[in-house]
């Protein structure tokens, strides 16, 4: 089987490369011609993920089309800001027996529709998965051991999925609730940035902890008040995801909020990145959800006041400590 990869940043790659073993062949669309000139002739991503030797059963292919052709997987490892205009371009190179795998963590922006209702809105698919769980790319490049969520409403479609990819170090766990996969993995990003504003303050490990435990607890509101069930937010999607972007070192969305806190602007921050931090464009997407199902999210509120509004960290951070009182 053929595995298309649409997607060549960090995680696209990672992916690529763990995934490599499992399949004849891997292609990997890039998007910028010139870093796949480079990935071709080094076999190395030496922007999103330098150090990590590329497999011989990768393809490095910019042409969409010649990426998706007489694929059995399709997986979409794009900025979901990008999502629809991309499978849109794919559209003329699909076929019904694709099975198409959304990595891509975020809510569209306008529409708040998640990926995998993208992918259905736009390709008409119907063995649709979504793949998310604690993982940093470099650390599933390096072959370090990690466990995902693939979820689908299709128990047959994920467990299909979850037997082509699972491997030595990869452990996919099968999941039927697709909505609390997707908000979970969408909304740890910006609860994530919170995470990063308390460190760029000086705070310590109550403050970080509160923080991890509340913002769960306004994830699940949400994705249960959405259809999604409480448990999968108690699983790798939910609680494993937010609790290693929060904390890890390695995350972007964290790195933003440490960088706010120190007063710069999120323009100049997101400028000078040449990755994308999911969790600013999820948050504006996150509040308006919060209003369209009646859900309160006050993290997620102050958050988009920082972000979008100017606040000052300091003053979300006590705006949130002074809220009314009230039981747990």
């Amino acid at each position: 089987m053929t595995l298309a990869i649409i997607g060549a940043g960090s995680w696209g790659t990672a992916l690529s490369i763990v995934l490599a073993p499992r399949f004849e062949r891997v292609r990997l669309w890039v998007h910028e011609v010139d870093l796949a000139a480079r990935m071709s002739a080094t076999r190395e991503n030496d922007v999103y993920l330098k150090g990590f030797p590329l497999p011989a059963s990768i393809d490095i292919v910019t042409d969409l089309g010649r990426a998706v052709d007489r694929a059995g997987i399709v997986m979409g490892v794009m900025p979901s800001h990008h999502a629809r205009g991309l499978y849109t371009r794919m559209l003329p190179h699909l076929t019904a027996s694709m099975t198409f795998v959304s990595a891509t963590k975020g809510i569209e922006t306008g529409t708040l529709l998640r990926m995998s209702q993208v992918i259905e809105q736009v390709t008409g698919a119907s063995k649709i998965a979504i793949l998310s769980g604690p993982t940093f790319a470099r650390e599933v490049a390096r072959g370090e051991p990690a466990a995902v969520v693939v979820s689908s409403l299709d128990l047959r479609v994920a467990s299909e999925v979850q037997a082509a990819f699972s491997g030595p170090s990869l452990r996919l766990y099968t999941n039927q609730d697709p909505i609390g996969v997707e908000v979970g993995a969408a909304l740890k990003n910006v609860i994530a940035i919170g995470a990063g504003v308390c460190q760029g303050l000086g705070l310590g490990n109550n403050s970080l902890a509160a923080l991890i435990t509340r913002g769960l607890a306004e994830i699940a509101r949400l994705a249960v008040a959405m259809g999604g069930k409480p448990k999968t937010l108690a699983g790798l999607a939910g609680l494993g995801d937010l609790v290693l972007t929060c904390s890890g070192e390695l995350s972007r969305n964290r790195q933003v909020g440490v960088e706010l806190a120190r007063g710069r602007t999120i323009q100049d921050i997101t400028g000078s990145m040449s990755m994308v931090a999911e969790g600013v464009e999820t948050c504006g997407a996150a509040v308006a959800l919060g209003v369209r199902f009646g859900v309160d999210l006050p993290i997620i509120q102050q958050m988009h006041a920082v972000l979008h509004e100017g606040k000052n960290p300091r003053e979300a951070l006590r705006d949130l400590m002074e809220r009314a009182l009230k039981g747990e």
